[in-house]
């Protein structure tokens, strides 16, 4: 299978020099559950024009510091795109600003939420695990997260498969997608995530210290990451 990775948002400069790109973290984190993955990446933040997505194996659609909402002119034809994939019956999956486009896209709402940044390592319980590792469905699933924007209107069909007090769309399958969405970032490592933080420390203040703090509590990224792969190979076209 080969996965296309859409890339709309870029590591933040102060930073950029020190990691590796979005694409290349995702490429990290699923090929160590499916080592025989094939990818490439389509940048939208770079100017490249999206591909026919019914010619498509399997899309994911990466985190942006932007807003589903912003007038950015390519995250219209992005959800255009979202919805033929849907159409085409081309499996799907979005990651935290890729996460609030499917739901956007499918007909949910999302929003600058007014509980502000969530950042550090979250917890969620899990409510389902449709289409995922069934073997391996835990109560809860801890993944470190960066956002202020937030689905609070689900998409008609979409099920929540992960959700917490803060976030409680949190993760969820579209079961005519096939796609699956989750708000958090699997894709970053613990080094990746203490350094965004620290970089954003005059917008987070003293939650960016309490952010690296909880990074200490184990996290779940590579189950995740699983989920992820084993999603795709069961939709394989």
């Amino acid at each position: 299978m080969k996965l296309t990775i859409v890339e709309t948002g870029l590591v933040p400069e102060p930073i950029r020099t020190a990691f590796v790109d979005y694409p290349g973290m995702f490429r990290a984190l699923i090929r160590a559950s499916d080592p025989a993955m094939d990818f490439e990446t389509v940048s939208m933040i770079k100017g490249e024009t999206l591909p026919d997505p019914a010619s498509l194996e399997a899309i994911l659609i990466t985190g942006s510091p932007a807003g589903v909402y912003d007038n950015d002119p390519w995250i219209g034809p992005l959800m255009d795109f979202a919805r033929a994939a849907v159409a085409a019956a081309v499996p799907q999956v979005g990651i935290c600003f890729g996460h609030q486009l499917l739901a956007e896209a499918l007909g949910g709402k999302v929003i600058k939420s007014p509980k502000g940044w969530g950042v550090g390592r979250h917890t969620y319980d899990v409510r389902a695990c449709p289409g995922l590792v069934a073997k391996n469905c835990p109560k809860t699933i801890s993944v470190a997260v960066s956002h202020q924007d937030q689905v609070v209107t689900l998409p008609t069909g979409a099920e929540v498969i992960a959700r917490s007090d803060f976030t409680p769309y949190a993760g969820l399958h579209y079961a005519n997608g096939p796609a699956i969405s989750f708000q958090c970032h699997p894709e970053f490592d613990d080094p990746y995530s203490a350094a965004l933080y620290t970089a954003r420390e005059d917008r987070l203040g003293p939650a960016a210290a309490q952010a690296v703090a909880s990074l200490a509590a184990p996290g779940d990224n590579a189950l995740v990451g699983e989920w992820i792969a084993d999603f795709l190979k069961s939709h394989a076209r």
